[in-house]
């Protein structure tokens, strides 16, 4: 059985917008297929994390000093099998919320494992210029992104505050579902493989500190 993380990538709990945190119910939606589809699955809120003032990254902390937010979501973040994140689009970018919780963490937590890449928008385009850019972002955390990807137009049209499909939810379900199983059949993939062979022997560098080498 698979777990995944879903990645809520926004902190705007006011309005506007209106309604506020849209991409809520996108990642309500995500975890229940998800939960449908057999996995196991938890939903990371940056809003439940606290960060700190000033950026400093998971693996810059002496070990006795590490935030426990920050500690409890690496752990989090190194037993998944899969990542999904939900981000609305800024600039035809990621989410800045996203990006900067993401950014906490390097790279081998993540590594040799896949993503799913889902984005919404309040208006017509569903945030897909995002998805662009977070693809490359995604890459270089290691956790490559499937090929199939969703965009959620109109969202607060498409789901209620339950994460639930208001019209015609076969052909969401099924829109979403090409996304997910994808991400499912990879994470099996991978899980399997990484029983045979450790990851840490492909990629050496993942056996020092991460401030002894290139990439975190």
């Amino acid at each position: 059985m698979a777990h995944f993380l879903v990645f809520l990538g926004t902190v705007r709990d006011s309005t506007p917008p209106a309604p506020a945190r849209l991409g809520l119910r996108v990642a309500r939606a995500c975890v229940q297929l998800l939960e449908a589809d057999g996995a196991t699955v938890e939903l990371i809120d940056p809003l439940d994390i606290e960060l700190g003032n000033v950026f400093k990254p998971h693996f810059a902390y002496p070990t006795s000093r590490v935030p426990a937010a920050l500690d409890s979501l690496a752990g989090k973040i190194e037993a998944a099998d899969g990542y999904v994140m939900v981000s609305p689009e800024y600039n035809h970018s990621m989410s800045p919320a996203l990006s900067h919780l993401l950014n906490h963490f390097g790279s081998s937590l993540f590594a040799f494992k896949p993503s799913a890449i889902i984005t919404y928008s309040a208006g017509q385009w569903g945030g897909a210029r995002a998805a662009v850019a977070m693809r490359t972002f995604l890459s270089e955390l290691g956790c490559l992104p499937v090929s199939a990807m969703i965009h959620v137009p109109r969202a607060q049209e498409a789901l209620d505050e339950d994460g639930g499909f208001q019209d015609d939810p076969d052909r969401w379900a099924g829109y979403f579902g090409r996304t997910l199983g994808q991400l499912g059949w990879w994470a099996e993939a991978a899980g399997s493989h990484r029983e045979k062979q450790d990851p840490t022997e492909v990629s050496p560098a993942f056996q020092r500190a991460p401030d002894q080498r290139n990439a975190p």
